[in-house]
């Protein structure tokens, strides 16, 4: 079973930058991100393929300000953040799925790592 490891999530003030890293235990072809803030739903925010840049897709409420990557050679995906606005403040999870006709379904997940955004 893989295993998804986060790190990089921390206290930021409004309209700064910040990293996320996902650690995989094992090679994976589709991955993302997605964030749940307190008394929402979880939701997607990128995602990608071993293509890469080829194979990302963001959610609109991210998109110019968000960019996400990977390094395959380290099985490491990567999220950076820009201009991070307070409503960005969530838990990130890493996850790992697949892609039917575009649409992307994750079936593993990270613990996830906590991102305050202060305004």
């Amino acid at each position: 079973q893989v295993q998804l490891v986060e790190s990089g999530g921390r206290l930021v003030q409004a309209g700064g930058s910040l990293r996320l890293s996902c650690a995989a235990s094992q090679p994976l072809y589709a991955m993302g991100w997605s964030r749940q803030a307190p008394g929402k739903q979880r939701e997607l925010v990128a995602r990608i393929t071993s293509c890469g840049s080829i194979g990302t897709k963001y959610a609109d409420s991210v998109k110019g300000r968000f960019t996400i990557s990977r390094d395959n050679a380290k099985n490491t995906m990567y999220l950076q953040m820009n201009s991070l606005k307070p409503e960005d403040a969530a838990v990130y999870y890493c996850s790992a799925g697949i892609l039917i006709q575009g649409t992307y379904y994750p079936n593993a997940w990270g613990q996830g790592t906590q991102v305050t955004v202060s305004s």
